[in-house]
């Protein structure tokens, strides 16, 4: 759903981008960087059809998105945390800025919902 929106909003998008390596060293593959008027943008899908454990690996998400940003000079504006699927208990604590006061560059990272992202994507406005 997120690249029709892309497109339509005219954004270039590359998928499965390595952009360096977590905490730990492992490899970080987000799942599409777009790119519009000499911006980038790092976004990271997650989907919860049911109450589990991807909850619980969203704080460590918006950790690996701020360090790919910190760690690559600035060369992405901000990264978009999407959260879809209906078994988030805590989706609302996270989109409404939650993990800000947790998180001291929080602020790199939208985490927002799939409806959400795909009406900005579209309008352009990311």
């Amino acid at each position: 759903m997120i690249l029709p929106a892309l497109k339509k909003g005219g954004y270039s998008y590359d998928v499965q981008v390595n952009v360096g390596t977590r905490i730990g060293g492992t490899k970080h593959f987000v799942d599409t960087v777009a790119e519009k008027d000499f911006q980038k943008y790092l976004i990271s899908l997650k989907w919860q059809q049911v109450a589990g454990t991807a909850e619980q690996k969203v704080p460590f998400e918006v950790i690996s998105l701020v360090q790919a940003i910190l760690n690559t000079g600035n060369e992405f504006s901000k990264a978009f945390l999407v959260l879809g699927g209906e078994g988030w208990r805590l989706r609302d604590f996270y989109t409404k800025g939650g993990l800000e006061k947790h998180l001291e560059y929080a602020n790199k990272v939208d985490i927002v919902t799939l409806e959400n992202f795909v009406a900005i994507a579209n309008k352009g406005d990311l």
